[in-house]
């Protein structure tokens, strides 16, 4: 069966019948013409024959991988931010914000080939401009570079403002899992004020594979 994420930048995708290791994909190369079996995230109702919401991929995903009662996920994706808080092994608490993580992760991306950088080379700034939107903080970039901060300095800054206002909306945890393409950007996960533990980009893959398994509708 084929099992897809389908994200606002990427999709995920995988085949449970082949030993092949799930591929990633910008969603503006995949097929019109492609179905997933069972899918989750941005147009998955109308590219697969079964959907399911995304906070129950990703609460399953996140059951699935993390051996623990007790624990917080945070997905940082292109364009919007999601949170489970798990408890006793159940799901005590969960949030899905498009607006303030409007456009987070592609916004990241998108400043990272405009400006040329490296993100694993840039060190962790001591402060971070206040963000609650992707796009919107973008002028501080701006304005801190004309007054007279580098490039690099200002992106920097924005990254860890990004990363604190993900932070504030999972509720501040000691420790936190993290999942989505950011793990792969060592200075968002540096910037958070706790302990991050980096899951990937496949956990909602693997809330889909727990459906599958299960063949289950409620988390």
């Amino acid at each position: 069966m084929l099992l897809a994420d389908f994200g606002t930048s990427y999709c995920k995708i995988v085949d449970t019948t082949s030993d092949r290791a799930p591929r990633i994909m910008a969603t503006r190369e995949l097929q019109r013409s492609f179905c997933a079996d069972l899918a989750t995230g941005h147009n998955a109702a109308r590219r697969s024959k079964k959907s399911i919401n995304e906070l129950t991929a990703l609460a399953r995903g996140g059951r699935r991988l993390i051996n623990r009662g007790d624990f917080v996920l945070l997905d940082c994706g292109s364009r919007d931010i999601k949170f489970i808080r798990f408890e006793d092994g159940e799901v005590a608490d969960m949030g899905w914000n498009a607006e303030c993580g409007a456009s987070m992760g592609f916004t990241i991306e998108l400043l990272a080939a405009y400006y040329r950088l490296d993100y694993s080379a840039i060190p962790v700034p001591e402060t971070g401009f206040s963000i609650t939107c992707g796009v919107l903080g973008m002028s501080h970039i701006f304005d801190s570079v004309v007054m007279g901060a580098s490039e690099t300095e200002a992106v920097a800054k924005f990254v860890r403002g990004i990363a604190l206002n993900a932070y504030r909306f999972a509720r501040e945890p000691k420790e936190l899992y993290l999942s989505g393409g950011l793990c792969d950007n060592p200075l968002f996960v540096a910037s958070f004020p706790c302990q991050v533990n980096p899951l990937g980009r496949f956990v909602l893959l693997e809330g889909l594979q727990t459906t599958l398994e299960k063949n289950c509708l409620d988390p």
